[in-house]
């Protein structure tokens, strides 16, 4: 299913937000250390006894509407998926934005914020499109490198990632400890080289 895909600009994030960004976590990846992690870690999925809704945007008090006031935006490419006038994905892609610690103030690397597809429309490669999408545009920018934090109860996503080409970089087991809500999560780095065309 092919969409139109179009870049928006601050005005436009109340619409990017009307976009669900909720999905139902039904098992998680647990970490098993290797000789106390000297042999490595391991990740195997668990099954959750009691499936639980995840919302991105209300749990982290960081819905699109927000991110003006919390980031320096002028370096982000920000798209809408649109299909039948309707927003039904998005897509966020940071570079060169010192105020946050994820861009670790390189030039050459761009930080894949947000993306988000609306669960009518899942399942039917709009999130392909719309990561392309996006890896498209950092390589424009002369990114090198695009980098994507995701977290442990989001096994669909890292499955995602891994079909995109994305390889788990890091597993940060206490990122979240000083957030109590979510204090229970781990945060998965994902990269993805970018062959910059010649």
């Amino acid at each position: 299913m092919l969409i139109q895909i179009k870049k928006i600009n601050l005005d436009d994030l109340a619409q990017y937000a009307t976009v669900p960004m909720a999905f139902e976590v039904q098992s998680v990846l647990k970490v098993d250390q290797i000789q106390d992690g000297l042999g490595g870690l391991a990740l195997r999925e668990e099954k959750l006894e009691t499936p639980y809704i995840k919302d991105y945007d209300a749990d982290f008090g960081n819905t699109p509407t927000l991110w003006a006031g919390q980031f320096d935006l002028q370096n982000w490419g920000i798209f809408l998926g649109i299909q039948d006038n309707q927003p039904i994905a998005g897509i966020a892609v940071a570079y060169r934005t010192p105020d946050t610690d994820l861009c670790e103030g390189r030039d050459d690397l761009a930080v894949l914020w947000d993306i988000r597809v609306h669960p009518h429309y899942a399942q039917r490669g709009i999130g392909s499109q719309m990561f392309q999408h996006g890896v498209t545009w950092a390589r424009e920018k002369g990114c090198t490198q695009l980098k994507i934090e995701t977290q442990n109860i989001n096994i669909p996503a890292c499955r995602f990632y891994a079909k995109q080409g994305c390889h788990l970089g890091s597993i940060h087991q206490y990122a979240y400890q000083a957030s109590p809500d979510v204090q229970h999560e781990m945060m998965l780095l994902w990269y993805l080289k970018l062959q910059i065309p010649v």
